[in-house]
Order: structure tokens, then C-alpha cells, then sequence
């Protein structure tokens, strides 16, 4: 046998080298890994966002109104639109590579055939070169490198579309929520009108009964001290009526010309916004951000497994069929006909560490989507739990607080009647008018906390529900 030489040797030695230097993926990596354990997991599958439109329940047509246009004319919700365009472009593109692609190629190349070329082909000659043909390709994907890439955006363009929906229910919900602080700006206004008008009576019973000599003047002057203070008030909440109004044009995306046109509300606080007695935990699955968490989830899972499969080869299959000639008078004919197929083979050696950091980095996009996730959950059920005790909370105290106004404005019904007929002093009446004002206001916060404590929960659940679907929900 005739030995071996050195120069074959090194041959061998470099091709070894070349093989073990290849690009590879991580060791013991499972290809197509599937996130199962969405922890801390809402039970159930993810049920459909609920409907947009349950501010209706509140009755109010202007409210209506204003929600409409808000979420017709919105920067925000602009924004978010266009982010899901671009993230359906991305998708179409990402589905276009699975696809065989054509073109029509064509050239004209002026060349000087080396002398060394025999004169058959021109050896020595400056000719035209000439070709026009087709070109057909296919990326077989056999490791889905391309379908998971599909995937990922596919995900994502749902997160975006569901980015929408959390966009308008926020909005849709701060909108309410400035509306029901005018509806209680109204009527703290209405509470100090009528204070106004009960301590502009006690100064002209006080004025009266001075003239009658059954008070002195130090009376006289703490009634007239307690009106202006009624009107201070009254100027307070006509200040925050307009403050309110402005808010709520500015979230309806109009200007100073809407001020005028906004109302007062005209909401029953009492007999809106239906609420189960408890919550199921995959109620909150609803909420489109909870969805669009686990949309990029799916997203980064199935970019991971498109940065493992970038590792391994990657064949293409071609056909071309064309012309090509030296002449331009014969480049279209029979004989400057020509075809053929076949297979191509690519696979990654050196890349400086390129693919290795992608995949790296498609871990942690993971692990970031997860974390994500479990916080979105997590504040998800915080909040929906923080309302559901709240609600429970202000429902005791709107019970107390009733007994305890209609105790206030009867005991001061007495002392206004007694002061009337001289049995008691001014200060008597002054400290039951000031806790009949104090009650009163009072109910007026209860009430509108407990509005905004129900909006608050259907937002945390991702919108309206009935009965029915609750108890559908609560099935799953």
C-alpha cells in the first residue's frame, strides 16, 4: 500500500477541524419545546374578551355619546392600530417565505473571453453575454425553521390586535370613571346650594329673633359668618364640575368647543353594572391583556425553536430554464435554449457566535414572556380582588351611612324647630346643620366610590358579563 502523504494528512486534519467547528446547537435541546404551564395558570382556556360596549348599561346617552367618540378618535388607540398593521405585515411576510418564489432574470454583460480559451468559444474575443430565463426556488424547511418564524408573528400580530382591545377598554373605563366624578361634582353642588339656602333661612330667623330681643348680636354675626362658607363650597364644586368636563372632552379627543355640549349626567348609580358574588379565577382570562400575554408567549416559544432549527442545513431546491447567447440576434431561439434543476445545500460553520447569541437570546425572550405573563396574572387577580372587597366594604358602609344621615337631618329638623320657638341656641343648629352637610356628603362619596369600585372590577375582568356567562365561565 502506498503510505500516506503528509500534504493528505493535513488535508484530513483541517476537514476534521472544519467539521468540529461547525455552528451547533446547545446540547440536549428539545426541538419544538411546547409551553404548558402558563403558572400560576387561570383555569380553563382563555374565553372570549367580553363586549365593548357595557358602559351602555349606565343608561346615559351622553355617556354614550362621549365613549363613542373617544374610541373613534383617539391618538392611542391610532398608535396601537398601527402597530397591528405592521405586525400583520411581518406575519405575511414570514407566511411568504414558506412559499416557492419565481423571477424573471435577465442580463447583458459585455466580456473579454481569455486568450486561453480555445477560438471555438471566442477564446481571446470581447463578446456580449446574454441570458433571460426564469428561476424557481424552494426552501424545503425541513427543521421549520420558517413555519416557526410564521408562528412568532402570527402570535404577535394577535397580541397586537388584542393590545387594541385592552386599549379601548382602559379608555372606555377612564372615560366613565371622569364621568361619574362629574355626576358627583353635581351633586356636591347640589348639596351646597341647598346648604346655602337652609343657612340664608337660619340668618333671617337669627335677624328676626335679634329684633325680637330673644338673641344678641354674637348669633347674628355667626349666621352671617356661615352663609359665605355655604357659598365657598358651592363655588368648590362648580370648580370641579369644570374640571371634570374638561377631562372628559379631552379623553373624547375634542376641544374646548365640547364644553358646552357635555351635560349633567344623568346615571343610576344604584341599578347598573351586574356583579357575580364571587369570582372564578379564569374570569380573568377575559382580559385582553392576560391574553396577549400568552399570545407572547406562544411568540417567544416559537422564536426559540426557530433559532434551534437555524443551526442545521438548510436545503433549497432551483429550476431555471432560459436563454443565453453571445449575440443579442441569438439569444431568443432554439438553440440558445437551455433548462435545469437541482438540489442546494447551505450550512453554517464559522458565524463569530451569531447564531448561538440568537438562541441565547431567544431563551430569555422566553423567560422574559413568562415572567410577564405571571405578573400580568398576578395583578390581574389583585386587582380584581382588591375591588370585589372594596365593593363588599362601601355596600356596609352605604347601610350605616343612610341610618346615620337620616338620624342628621332629623335632629337638625328639631333644633331648626326649636331655635324657631326659642328652646335652643344658634350653636345647637350650626353643629346639626354641619353634621347633616358632612352626612350628606358623605353619601354622595359612597355612592360614587362604589360606581367606580364596579367599573374598576369589570375592568379588572376585562368588561361586562352576565349571569349566564358567568356561570358558563365558571364551568370551564
Amino acid at each position: 500500500m502506498k503510505p500516506v502523504g503528509a500534504g493528505f494528512r493535513w488535508l484530513i486534519a483541517g476537514l476534521a477541524a472544519l467539521l468540529f467547528a461547525c455552528a451547533t446547537p446547545p446540547r440536549g435541546e428539545a426541538q419544538h419545546a411546547v409551553i404548558k404551564d402558563l403558572r400560576p395558570g387561570l383555569v380553563g382556556a382563555p374565553v372570549t374578551p367580553a363586549p365593548q360596549a357595557w358602559w351602555q348599561e349606565f343608561g346615559d346617552l351622553q355617556l354614550d355619546r362621549l365613549v363613542d367618540q373617544a374610541l373613534s378618535d383617539n391618538p392611542g388607540l391610532e398608535q396601537a392600530a398601527a402597530r397591528l398593521r405592521l405586525a400583520e405585515a411581518q406575519a405575511q411576510a414570514a407566511r411568504a417565505a414558506q412559499l416557492p418564489g419565481a423571477s424573471l432574470r435577465g442580463g447583458e454583460t459585455r466580456l473579454k473571453i481569455p486568450s486561453g480559451f480555445p477560438q471555438a468559444i471566442a477564446g481571446g474575443q470581447s463578446v456580449w453575454l446574454g441570458d433571460l430565463g426564469a428561476v424557481l426556488s424552494w426552501d424545503l424547511d425541513l427543521w421549520g425553521e420558517h413555519a416557526d418564524a410564521a408562528a412568532q408573528t402570527r402570535a404577535l400580530a394577535e397580541a397586537a390586535r388584542l393590545d387594541i382591545d385592552d386599549a379601548r377598554l382602559l379608555l372606555a373605563g377612564a372615560l366613565v370613571q371622569s364621568y361619574i366624578d362629574l355626576f358627583r361634582s353635581y351633586a356636591l353642588a347640589d348639596i351646597a346650594e341647598r346648604a346655602e339656602g337652609q343657612r340664608a333661612n337660619i340668618l333671617d330667623i337669627a335677624r328676626k329673633r335679634l329684633q325680637a330681643g330673644l338673641d344678641t348680636r354674637v348669633e347674628l354675626r355667626e349666621a352671617e359668618g356661615a352663609l359665605p362658607q355655604a357659598r365657598l363650597a358651592l363655588t368648590q364644586a362648580q370648580s370641579a364640575q369644570a374640571l371634570a368636563v374638561h377631562q372628559l372632552a379631552a379623553l373624547a379627543g375634542r376641544g374646548a368647543d365640547a364644553y358646552a355640549g357635555i351635560t349633567r349626567p344623568q346615571l343610576n348609580l344604584t341599578a347598573v353594572l351586574p356583579l357575580p358574588s364571587e369570582l372564578p379565577v379564569n374570569l380573568l382570562a377575559r382580559r385582553p391583556d392576560v391574553i396577549a400575554a400568552r399570545s407572547r408567549i406562544e411568540a417567544a416559544d416559537a422564536q426559540k425553536r426557530a433559532a434551534s432549527a437555524a443551526f442545521y442545513p438548510n436545503i433549497t431546491l432551483t429550476a431555471l430554464a432560459g436563454f443565453a447567447s453571445f449575440s443579442l440576434t441569438d439569444l431568443i431561439g432554439a438553440k440558445s435554449f437551455g433548462y435545469g434543476a437541482g438540489p442546494g445545500l447551505s450550512l453554517p460553520l464559522f458565524d463569530g457566535g451569531r447564531l448561538r447569541a440568537a438562541y441565547r437570546g431567544s431563551e430569555a425572550g422566553l423567560d422574559q414572556a413568562v415572567a410577564s405573563y405571571d405578573d400580568t396574572v398576578v395583578r390581574a387577580v389583585h386587582q380584581a380582588a382588591d375591588q370585589l372587597s372594596l365593593i363588599d366594604a362601601l355596600g356596609a358602609e352605604l347601610a350605616e351611612q343612610r341610618e346615620s344621615l337620616n338620624a342628621a337631618e332629623e335632629a337638625y329638623r328639631l333644633a331648626e324647630e326649636r331655635y324657631r320657638a326659642g328652646l335652643a341656641g344658634y350653636l345647637t343648629v350650626l353643629n346639626a346643620e354641619t353634621e347633616v352637610l358632612d352626612q350628606r356628603r358623605q353619601q354622595v362619596d359612597l355612592d360614587a366610590s362604589l360606581a367606580l369600585a364596579r367599573v374598576s372590577l369589570l375592568l379588572a375582568v376585562g368588561g361586562s358579563f352576565h349571569a349566564a356567562a358567568v356561570q358558563s365561565i365558571a364551568a370551564r
